[in-house]
């Protein structure tokens, strides 16, 4: 054998043979219309496909930067919680369960549950937001979420700051029983004391919204803000043509469908929530709206008017 064949040929094989080491998240595929789309380009589009405009989920952490000013906020730090106080199992421990999602979060802004707790400013302005993480064991409210909530309401009425929670949650956390469906009651009553200190409570609702978030506080803002196509609802669609024995209309539970119902104020896309939020906390607080397109600094949000409806002008319940 030459050394031709013993040396060069295994070399140009494997050279030519070779794979190109290519990110896993290099190209994300569209659930709406199966579109392919390069990360950067979703990641610059706020995580909306640019061919269907479906609204696809955000992470809490890319979330709070298009809120606050320049993308910059402090987290609260919340109170610890037992980690499983029912000792519940059924597949694998609830213990390990939690330890497997705080494994997936991102060191740097790691969460120890589904929810975080941040203030800072918008339009120069305190405002304090509580946001859901839907890829922490499906956003689910546990003691923990419900702690920080009430977190959040003490850190508005100190700061006498707008209170903004943003869910994305499947509802109670099952593994911790009654104790997750105490949270409903406890962020109910959080939630109404800053109410009463005249404060406005914002509820920008996102896919998905259901279970006993959505039976406690997440109906009861002062406003009520939904993206496009984001299902809101209590129970699954299926469960409830099984109980009335009927078939639901097409869109039910959607945005859009409450909007015509009744149940939400505005749907807004992605770019316009923060110039919308904004002018509404001028509204409520100040008596006046502002100029949208001094607001933002957003390009996308400066484009129009915004359609705010009439109701929004009346300001929270400070009774």
């Amino acid at each position: 054998m030459s050394w031709l064949e013993r040396y060069v040929r295994p070399k140009i094989k494997a050279l030519v043979g070779a794979k190109p080491e290519v990110p896993d998240n290099l190209w994300h595929k569209c659930d709406n219309c199966g579109q392919m789309i390069f990360h950067r380009d979703l990641v610059a589009n706020h995580h909306v496909c640019q061919h269907c405009n479906h609204h696809m989920r955000l992470p809490a952490e890319q979330r709070l930067e298009m809120l606050f000013d320049d993308g910059e906020y402090d987290r609260a730090e919340l109170p610890k919680t037992p980690l499983d106080p029912l000792k519940f199992r059924d597949r694998k421990r609830y213990s390990d369960r939690l330890k497997e999602a705080q494994s997936k979060q991102d060191t740097k802004t790691a969460n120890k549950d589904a929810i975080i707790v941040a203030h800072g400013k918008m339009e120069g302005r305190a405002v304090v937001v509580a946001a859901f993480d839907f890829s922490f064991m499906g956003g689910s409210m546990g003691v923990a979420v419900g702690e920080g909530i009430v977190t959040a309401a003490h850190l508005a009425v100190f700061q006498q700051a707008p209170l903004i929670i943003i869910p994305a949650t499947g509802g109670a956390r099952m593994q911790e029983g009654i104790l997750s469906l105490m949270q409903m009651p406890r962020t109910v009553i959080a939630v109404q004391e800053v109410k009463e200190a005249g404060l406005p409570f914002f509820v920008l609702l996102t896919d998905p919204t259901t279970g006993g978030v959505s039976a406690s506080f997440a109906m009861l803002g002062d406003i009520h803000i939904a993206e496009p196509g984001a299902v809101i609802g209590f129970a699954g669609r299926r469960v409830i043509e099984q109980t009335v024995k009927e078939t639901l209309p097409d869109g039910f539970q959607t945005a859009e469908y409450l909007l015509e119902h009744g149940m939400v104020d505005i749907v807004a896309p992605r770019t316009q929530i923060r110039p919308t939020i904004i002018r509404l906390i001028s509204l409520l607080m100040d008596g006046k709206p502002v100029d949208m397109a001094e607001a933002s600094s957003d390009k996308d949000a400066a484009e129009g008017d915004l359609d705010i409806p009439d109701s929004a002008e009346s300001g929270p319940d400070k009774t």
